[in-house]
């Protein structure tokens, strides 16, 4: 039996037994919109709990329109013009209008990455600014949210005087979904901001993909949206094939949570018991075009993996391992247990040691195995996982510890689902489980 994966731009073939059981765990098919530039121009014209954007323009001197960086698959091509027309028809024309790169702690985008990401044309008509975490001098202090996190948010999006915010709604590992607040927190946040909400006690509370209520992140991110105030949203949902299927515009928290009750119909799917070998893509382009996003499948199939089984994680990294700091982390870290020990000191702080800490709790759970093509064996043999020379190899090894009786499931688009057993939303921290490599 022959089973695809999204990997890269393309897909990867896998060869399973035709003798074993294989449960495909996938997104349920949704129709993609017929007319989706039409669906985001009523969007915003009729709007969820807010006036028309057209409306909210006049009399406006500038906007700003927070957009995602490169690593989210966002279609702007689609998205931006029906937002500048509608600006135009309030007042605002391209020029008073800058559309503003969140980039969080990643790297700027560069200029060919723009055109992808955009288009040419609007790439190159329209005034583009990306943010900087590390600017301290670049951000403004709000206070702190209730659970302690200092609100530094970029000042330029601040000044602007009308401020809108778009993304894509698709489950998250830390809060839940992404799109709506993550925009701006993250997004246009200062390394201390994000520092302390992605903190080590943070990750190992209620949250996980899927988990909205009671996820201390997604309240703390609410926090941040309402102290630094935010205009209109306009999110999109993607199907399968990453066509729009549902556009959501309008206040940025009720707008978002009926954008989130849209991806949760359809990307919710509840397994009848825990399987003893997970199989998951990195999602694809641009997800899994580095080690660091690509961790974000691993945790996927950590929620339905049995404790003692295996996961098999195929991500292109077409781009590596991640950033510097990430790389020089993960490389120097021995194991898992020499990584949480070093997070017991309050003094440790390495960005992006996050995803080494999903990572980790992952290993707990599970034997997690690693098919790229992306970096020489060598180099993948020192991320904490047990590299694999073909995916023929990783399947091998996994069958011969599950034995002839274990459950296999695959899952297709990685991190893109929630998948669950008996449609429980598992946090990923806790304690740990066997594990082995």
């Amino acid at each position: 039996m022959d089973i695809e994966l999204d990997y890269g731009r393309t897909t990867l073939s896998l060869a399973l037994p035709d003798d074993r059981e294989i449960e495909r765990v996938e997104k349920l098919p949704v129709a993609p919109m017929a007319s989706p530039v039409e669906a985001l121009r009523i969007g915003m014209e009729r709007p969820i709990d807010a006036p028309a954007l057209r409306e909210l323009s006049r009399g406006r001197k500038d906007a700003v329109i927070v957009i995602s960086d490169r690593t989210r698959p966002v279609p702007n091509a689609l998205l931006i013009p029906p937002l500048l027309d509608a600006l135009r028809d309030g007042g605002l024309p391209p020029e008073a209008v800058t559309l503003q790169v969140a980039t969080g702690l990643h790297r700027p985008s560069t200029p060919h990455e723009l055109d992808e990401m955009l288009g040419t044309e609007i790439a190159r008509s329209i005034r583009i600014v990306q943010h900087d975490a590390r600017d301290l001098e670049a951000h403004r202090n709000l206070g702190r949210t209730s659970g302690g996190i200092p609100i530094l948010i970029d000042r330029f999006f601040l000044d602007s005087d009308l401020r809108i915010i778009t993304g894509l709604i698709e489950p998250h590992l830390m809060a839940g979904y992404s799109g709506g607040r993550k925009a701006v927190c993250p997004g246009l946040a200062a390394v201390e901001t994000i520092r302390v909400a992605h903190g080590p006690a943070m990750l190992e509370g209620r949250i996980g993909p899927g988990l909205i209520d009671g996820n201390p992140l997604h309240r703390g991110l609410m926090q941040v949206l309402r102290q630094v105030g935010v205009d209109f949203l306009v999110n999109v949902a993607l199907d399968r094939n990453r066509r729009i299927a549902g556009v959501f515009c309008g206040h940025p928290e009720t707008a978002h949570r009926a954008g989130v009750e849209f991806v949760e119909s359809e990307s919710h799917i509840a397994l009848d018991d825990y399987a003893d070998f997970v199989i998951v893509s990195g999602g694809g382009y641009p997800l899994d075009a580095s080690f660091y996003q690509a961790i974000k499948g691993i945790s996927a199939a950590s929620a339905i993996v049995r404790p003692g089984g295996v996961i098999l994680l195929c991500a292109s990294l077409s781009e590596g391992i991640g950033s510097p700091s990430f790389e020089k982390l993960i490389r120097e870290t021995d194991s898992p247990e020499d990584f949480e020990a070093r997070l017991l000191d309050d003094e440790f702080f390495v960005v992006d040691q996050w995803m080494v800490q999903h990572l980790c709790q992952a290993r707990r759970r599970a034997r997690v195995l690693l098919y790229t093509d992306g970096l020489p064996f060598e180099a993948a043999s020192e991320l904490l996982v047990e590299a694999v020379p073909s995916p023929a190899d990783g399947v091998a090894r996994g069958l011969r510890q599950i034995g002839p009786t274990g459950r296999i499931a695959v899952i297709p688009q990685g991190p893109y689902l929630i998948a669950t057993v008996r449609g429980k939303k598992r946090p990923l921290g806790g304690p740990a489980s066997p594990n082995a490599i």
